[in-house]
């Protein structure tokens, strides 16, 4: 196993959406598979915050690769995203859902007694379950210590549309493990 820095999202949003199925994503003292992502380009992407939202835009000019992309979804849910600034495109990842495998009692205390399934299946339980917030937004959180994301085993991956999008809806960016029982939705 291996740590990624950012150097890992110097690519394209798609390959690194892609590859990051199966590494271990640790967030403080809690740790999980990644089991499902999205991906984001930011231009041409008529699903990409970047289309309509020039703040978005500012970030990604402003940011560096890996950094966190932390934004209050429908005004209920935090999304973690992880900005991609390549050589083929910058864009997100939006990290989607993470099997569980350590700091399960913790995820519980902030998510509720969920079964392990569904602690972190999907992109708000997964940010509640790891504590992860606003104050997170623009963080360089793999060079600070606050996370850090790990090669894994090679998985299966399969890929379809993205979920709760209504345009761009044609573009299989949402990529996943399919014998993981903890993905926010089957494929």
């Amino acid at each position: 196993m291996c740590l990624l820095g950012p150097e890992f999202f110097q690519d394209d949003p798609v390959d690194c959406a892609r590859s990051l199925i199966g590494c271990r994503f640790r967030w403080g003292a809690c740790v999980g598979r990644i089991v499902e992502t999205e991906a984001y380009h930011a231009i041409g992407d008529e699903a990409c915050h970047t289309w309509l939202r020039p703040s978005s835009r500012r970030f990604i000019e402003d940011h560096e690769a890996g950094d966190a992309y932390v934004y209050l979804n429908y005004g209920v849910h935090w999304l973690f995203n992880i900005l991609v600034k390549g050589r083929k495109g910058n864009g997100f990842v939006l990290v989607r859902a993470l099997e569980p495998e350590v700091g399960l009692d913790a995820m519980r205390q902030r998510r509720g007694d969920f079964s392990d399934r569904l602690l972190a299946a999907g992109p708000g339980r997964l940010t509640q379950a790891l504590g992860i917030s606003g104050e997170h937004h623009g963080s360089r959180f793999l060079e600070n210590g606050m996370g850090s994301l790990e090669t894994g085993e090679t998985v299966r991956i399969v890929s379809g549309p993205r979920i709760g999008i209504s345009r761009a809806t044609e573009l299989n960016w949402r990529f996943g493990d399919p014998r993981s029982s903890c993905l926010s939705k089957r494929f």
